[in-house]
């Protein structure tokens, strides 16, 4: 019972972390493209463990309903982020020049630079 219980503490503590680490970044981080980065990944993962030890504590009923939230939320998470992103390019937001920054929007497709480099590999 001590090791279930263990796994299950390091399940939160781990989620917890990441958490954290999201919320650091989302302050620390300059601008806005960095600041999706850093919370869109480390929020999906830190849920994650977070639902994963709750379905080691509750019964079997419930293991359905996180197995569907958790779901839905590595699925609509990649997404709002991509469409913040979007929105934020439309409204030409700035970024910062010391960041990594290519435009691939206002080129057609098969010419766009970022198309070549994905083509190569």
């Amino acid at each position: 019972m001590l090791f279930y219980e263990l796994f299950i503490c390091l399940l939160l503590c781990s989620g917890l972390f990441f958490l954290f680490v999201g919320t650091i970044g989302l302050i620390r981080l300059p601008d806005l493209y960095t600041r999706m980065h850093a919370t869109s990944k480390c929020d999906t993962l830190g849920v994650g463990l977070i639902l994963v030890a709750l379905m080691f504590l509750v019964g079997r009923n419930e293991v359905f309903k996180l197995l569907m939230i958790g779901i839905f939320i590595w699925s609509i998470n990649p997404l709002i982020t991509h469409v913040i992103g979007r929105m934020a390019y439309l409204r030409d937001g700035e970024h910062l020049p010391e960041t990594f920054y290519m435009d691939c929007y206002d080129l057609p497709y098969p010419e766009c630079y970022c198309y070549r480099i994905m083509s190569r590999t």
